[in-house]
């Protein structure tokens, strides 16, 4: 099946917003609570009487992915808990029936349509609380019939409810193999009643687009992929973990998946009430204001990685001040750590010809180049904006090489590691 003109818009897309909300929020103590703490269905059901969700505010949250410069967003309908996010027809066990009487995917999906975001919707293929569950699924052959029936007959729902959306992302797939999800029949249900959806590759097949989770590692050979990361070390609200990523750290992320051609999915985690946590909107606003002045850094940029033993046909090295994104002609380096007045790289494989640094009104920056070694001078001594971008213009595609040594052989040699190295995971 060709996906150019399904995933063309991924491709392009760069940066979303994950938002993990359910039952579990409620709890505080993250999304797998309900397993981890062996929680009896009966008794964790009964949290869908104090779940109101009267602070989720749909509007909110997708204005703040834009502000953020976020193209998609993703909604869990449905996490491994089974409590669905919207009205069924093939159990009250929801936010409309059981619950807030709100279809609160509903309302997320009005308010990203509203404001020209792509639509994702997150769904788990595993259940705990309704019976059969997976685990008797695998026991038990009728079991496992009438399991798979369900997981079916609540897709078919929610896409034929919700049409069109733009990606159905599975996730929970334990405890089946592809053959055993009979993901591609299921595939091609989802594809009847909405021919442009593209998939993820969490029910067994490799679909449209890979999803490393909270790592940002490049498919090689590359195809189209996401790097799923959490904004502290939760996906579900977890009260007591405030270990936010700050702005600089989320720009590095962005850069890094800027250098892999692929998109950087950035998780929030609302808490039970259905309120974005504080912490998540200031840093998301920061990133916001950077991203409005410097997000040419990051979009429809080139392949620009290396490879950590062989120079190959790989384009870029690395440096101590941040991170290097690239298009066209045009080298950006992303300052995360200010060097002081003099900011020195090394490796060039071409000349140089105008740097500026990004602003409003790009600045004009002075630099001297001796063969490889490139200079910007005249720099203060503390950096004069958040998270600086210099932007170089080359005489050709650029492209660094440095190795271990202090100049590069000339005869045949490893890049860094000369042997395999844990270094790559």
């Amino acid at each position: 099946m060709k996906t150019d003109n399904r995933t063309k818009w991924f491709k392009e897309a760069r940066f979303g917003l994950f938002i993990h909300y359910g039952l579990y929020s409620l709890l505080e103590r993250g999304e797998w609570v309900m397993n981890r703490e062996k929680i009896a269905s009966e008794k964790y059901g009964k949290l869908a009487k104090q779940f109101t969700a009267e602070k989720f505010d749909a509007d909110f949250i997708c204005d703040l992915a834009v502000k953020a410069g976020m193209k998609y967003i993703v909604l869990t309908t449905m996490h491994h808990d089974g409590f669905r996010l919207y009205d069924s027809k093939l159990s009250d066990y929801n936010s409309v029936k059981s619950a807030a009487k709100r279809d609160l995917t509903g309302e997320f999906i009005a308010a990203a349509r509203k404001r020209g975001l792509r639509i994702g919707l997150y769904h788990s293929l595993n259940n705990w609380f309704d019976q059969p569950d997976a685990v008797a699924a695998l026991e038990n052959k009728a079991d496992y019939d009438v399991f798979i029936k369900n997981t079916f007959d609540r897709i078919e729902e929610l896409v034929s409810r919700y049409n069109p959306i733009d990606i159905m992302w599975y996730d929970g797939w334990w405890p089946f193999n592809a053959a055993e999800w009979q993901s591609e029949r299921m595939n091609r249900m989802v594809s009847a009643i909405q021919p442009h959806i593209i998939f993820n590759g969490r029910n067994g097949l490799p679909g449209d687009f890979g999803t490393p989770e909270n790592h940002i590692t490049a498919p090689s050979p590359w195809r189209p992929w996401e790097a799923n990361m959490t904004f502290n070390d939760h996906w579900g609200y977890y009260k007591y973990d405030t270990n936010w990523k700050s702005p600089e750290t989320i720009i590095g992320m962005l850069a890094k998946v800027a250098a892999g051609k692929g998109n950087l999915m950035l998780n929030i985690g609302p808490k039970g009430d259905g309120s974005v946590p504080g912490e998540n909107v200031k840093i998301l606003e920061r990133l916001g204001a950077w991203m409005d002045i410097n997000a040419e850094c990051v979009r429809d940029t080139d392949l620009f990685t290396f490879d950590l033993r062989e120079k190959g046909d790989h384009r870029s090295d690395f440096i101590p001040h941040g991170d290097l994104t690239a298009k066209g002609n045009y080298l950006y380096i992303i300052s995360r750590y200010w060097p002081g007045i003099e900011y020195v790289i090394s490796g060039l494989e071409c000349k140089v010809e105008e740097v500026h640094m990004l602003d409003k009104v790009p600045l004009k920056i002075k630099f001297r180049q001796e063969n490889d070694k490139l200079s910007l001078l005249g720099l203060p001594e503390k950096p004069p904006v958040f998270c600086p971008v210099f932007k170089l213009k080359c005489d050709r595609p650029p492209v660094m090489y440095c190795t271990g040594g202090m100049r590069n052989p000339q005869v045949p040699h490893p890049h860094y590691d000369p042997c395999p190295s844990d270094i790559m995971l």
